[in-house]
């Protein structure tokens, strides 16, 4: 989750009520929030990003399709690549699943170069393995360079309980 337009942790905590609401998606744990510089277009504010662990029942496309369509009802633009965003909903593993579709691509393909993904992912998942590789996202963690624009700046509310959904 990422957003560095408005009023970031608002989208944040938006983002975050409206995927618990979806039915069959059940919250599971949720990073601490991070500040993160820009990648790819380095002209636009900084990043708040969380990571967070969902149960679905949905199938990845389905989700994938409900993400964006939560990112639409935030005011989400996609007018420069890697621009700046109001809502940033990325789908970055599915279990063990791979899935290389021209829709989407699991593990997400970038998951093992972005501090700002393997930092929080690393604090809700510490042994959690790459599907692919079998390599541990700690290790890919530690062997980026020293994040030296990522900074944890506390977190989002607590998990939020779903209003319905197929919990």
């Amino acid at each position: 989750m990422g957003s560095n337009l408005g009023d970031r942790r608002a989208f944040l905590e938006a983002g975050l009520s409206a995927l618990a609401d979806l039915e069959g998606v059940k919250p599971i744990a949720l990073s601490s929030l991070y500040e993160t510089a820009p990648q790819g277009y380095l002209d636009q504010p900084f990043f708040l990003n969380a990571v967070l662990s969902v149960q679905a029942e949905l199938a990845p496309e389905e989700l994938l399709l409900a993400m964006q369509q939560i990112e639409d009802g935030h005011q989400r633009r996609r007018t420069i690549h890697w621009g700046p965003r109001t809502l940033d909903l990325d789908l970055l593993l599915y279990g063990t699943r791979r899935v290389n579709s021209p829709d989407l691509v699991l593990p997400h393909p970038c998951i093992t170069t972005r501090s700002f993904v393997l930092v929080p992912l690393c604090e809700i998942a510490p042994e959690l393995r790459h599907p692919s590789t079998g390599k541990s996202f700690r290790s890919y963690r530690d062997e980026l360079e020293p994040a030296r624009e990522i900074c944890k700046v506390g977190a989002l509310r607590d998990l939020p309980t779903a209003s319905r959904g197929g919990r």
